[in-house]
């Protein structure tokens, strides 16, 4: 069809202006309805097209801290041919390797890993980055006819990634301000303690000295009236653009609590100290996101102390402890009333190979 709108430099037609020798043909009222029929037809069309062509798949493997989940995906990926998008919030951050069991560089050089060294520790990182970040690897990934394999244990990065950001009101400086202050001067555990009061589901899901995520679910609740654990909720009702096959890889409690305290001694071994000490040399800090993490935030508590054995003994425990209070707090996000599309795989009653195989032919079922 020529271009209804097409400039031609013709004098035949008694309907146009002339403006300095050129005609701008003015387009009879059937030429519009014409095309306008022509532009209803081409978009049902391509609705229809949408409609039908398959959306695209992303399998995404959740667990709680330590449950196995970086070497479960590393089995798993070559059998799929899948890339790894990784959905640890501190993972992004460079230099901290040891406390948040990175994948190493020869496992990487191996499986392509995505959204692992992104960020410097003084730099903040969100689930609105992520959600961005990792949308943008899956369609890289997708791009190369590879599957996408997240892999984390960031309840509210997964929701984020399945259901979109979530919402939420702009923040109000004043506002802001007040409960910054407020958390200074009374300490991150009373205003915590307020949130619990509030929004107690949420508050499940953090840690009681997450000075920044406390602060923001003060001010939204307090600008909403709603609570945050319900905000993202109603995103539910839009059509997801992604097929997702999720998965939550879990262990009996005290199986997985002996699995971290474990994990906990080896990276002690491994000279996680040693590598606290340099990001603490490197600027990190005490209210940015990075020293937030577990076990990053025992540790430079510790080191601001005398360094006794005492004290040594006593930050191992809370290192620990705090961990295993992770883990719980994992466990209480997925369960299927909270994340209901995703199917529970125990690790201990299932081989390795039986799980993945499992895995495996519900994808590729689906698939054909």
């Amino acid at each position: 069809m020529d271009n209804p709108y097409d400039i031609k430099q013709e004098k035949k037609r008694s309907n146009g202006f002339n403006l300095g020798g050129i005609f701008v043909i003015c387009i009879e009222k059937e030429e519009i309805e014409r095309l306008y029929h022509e532009i209803a037809i081409d978009i049902q069309r391509r609705l229809a097209a949408n409609l039908q062509r398959p959306k695209k798949r992303i399998i995404i493997l959740a667990g709680p801290t330590c449950v196995g989940k970086s070497s479960f995906a590393m089995a798993l990926a070559p059998t799929l041919e899948a890339e790894i998008v990784s959905a640890d919030s501190m993972q992004v951050y460079r230099g901290m390797d040891i406390g948040t069991a990175k994948p190493s560089r020869e496992d990487r050089d191996i499986v392509p890993h995505h959204l692992i060294d992104i960020r410097e520790i003084t730099e903040s990182f969100n689930s609105v980055d992520f959600y961005y970040e990792a949308r943008q690897a899956c369609q890289v990934i997708h791009a190369r006819d590879n599957t996408v394999l997240v892999v984390g244990g960031s309840g509210f990065y997964l929701h984020s990634l399945i259901y979109g950001p979530p919402s939420g009101p702009p923040s109000i400086p004043e506002l802001r301000k007040s409960l910054e202050n407020e958390i200074e001067s009374l300490g991150p555990e009373a205003l915590f303690e307020r949130l619990e009061q509030l929004d107690s589901e949420y508050a499940a899901t953090i840690t009681k000295n997450d000075k920044q995520k406390i602060v923001r679910a003060l001010e939204i609740i307090t600008l909403t009236g709603k609570k945050v654990s319900k905000l993202a909720w109603k995103t539910r009702l839009k059509p997801l653009n992604y097929e997702f096959h999720c998965w939550f890889l879990h262990r009996p409690r005290p199986s997985l609590y002996q699995r971290i305290d474990k994990r906990c001694e080896q990276m002690l071994d491994l000279g996680f100290l040693d590598e606290v000490r340099a990001l603490k040399e490197a600027g990190i800090d005490s209210n940015s996101t990075a020293s937030q993490a577990i076990g990053y935030r025992q540790a430079l508590e510790f080191l601001n102390k005398k360094g006794t054995a005492q004290e040594y003994d006593e930050f191992v425990q809370e290192f620990k402890k705090a961990s295993r209070h992770y883990a719980k707090r994992q466990l209480t996000w997925f369960r299927p009333d909270h994340e209901p599309l995703f199917r529970w795989l125990d690790l201990d009653l299932h081989d390795p190979e039986v799980a993945m195989d499992i895995i495996t032919k519900d994808f590729k079922a689906r698939y054909d």
